[in-house]
């Protein structure tokens, strides 16, 4: 299987312009699964609410889910992306996953970060798995890996690749997401984008790790990039990390109970 992500520039608040740009990076990637970053189409760092508001869509029914899911139409492609939901009770900084034509399904990030906090709900649809093609595709959104309970509870669920699209700031992601896909023995692809938002600085380096915790590739700090490589998704499903050792089944959960 060949998977892949796409590492951008995005302009704050112009949908159209991003939707483009991730849609002409895509077609110089030959994955069947990709995944773009957090909030890919429209910006990170808004200055209020009612900024946020005026570029929110719903899922599945906005411009950008319904425009991915037109260009996958007649491609063997699915795309993970990152968007703000707009529900009636509020929005929520949430993904969507569409495939050769067909909506698949959306999470909501539950671990929000810093002024997330003052625009978006906290997710309600709890870790989900979804499947395509036979293969189980963990979702999660940027700050959740900071949480080892949200790699471990998709993990535990089945999922064979951990999809995670992110706006990274910090420096830490990129060197623990070897230690988490260790731990779970799970692949992971991490997109992130690059550039400077509003004095906000991204740093790029998007990611593919494998279940050994060794990367497969790491992008730049700051340039555009649209990376693939074939992968055998069904490594993760090895939980052997020798003759005597299976890391699902030495759990001691009776014992991780916190009093």
């Amino acid at each position: 299987m060949k998977v892949g992500f796409i590492q951008m520039n995005i302009e704050i608040l112009n949908i159209k312009k991003n939707v483009d740009n991730a849609i002409k990076l895509i077609e110089k990637n030959d994955a069947s699964l990709i995944v773009l970053p957090e909030l890919f189409n429209t910006g990170y760092n808004f200055r209020d609410k009612k900024e946020v508001l005026e570029v929110s869509e719903k899922i599945p029914n906005g411009y950008t889910t319904n425009a991915l899911k037109d260009y996958t139409e007649d491609k063997n492609k699915t795309i993970v992306f990152g968007l703000s939901e707009k529900t009636d009770r509020g929005l929520y900084n949430s993904l969507g996953i569409v495939s050769k034509g067909e909506y698949i399904g959306k999470y909501r990030k539950i671990h929000l970060f810093f002024d997330e906090k003052n625009f978006f709900l906290p997710g309600d649809l709890g870790f989900k798995i979804f499947e395509v093609d036979g293969i189980k595709l963990g979702t999660m959104i940027c700050f959740d890996w900071f949480f080892p309970e949200s790699t471990r509870t998709l993990s535990l669920k089945g999922a064979d690749i951990l999809c995670h699209p992110a706006n990274l700031v910090m420096p830490y992601c990129p060197e623990a997401m070897k230690t988490i896909c260790l731990q779970n023995r799970v692949y992971s692809i991490t997109s992130n984008r690059v550039g400077e938002e509003r004095g906000l600085k991204f740093i790029g380096q998007s990611q593919i790790v494998g279940p050994d915790g060794k990367i497969i590739f790491r992008a730049s700090e700051d340039k555009q990039e649209a990376f693939h490589v074939e992968i055998d998704p069904f490594r993760s499903r090895d939980k052997n990390l020798n003759p005597k050792n299976n890391i699902f089944n030495d759990r001691r959960p009776e014992f991780y109970e916190i009093i």
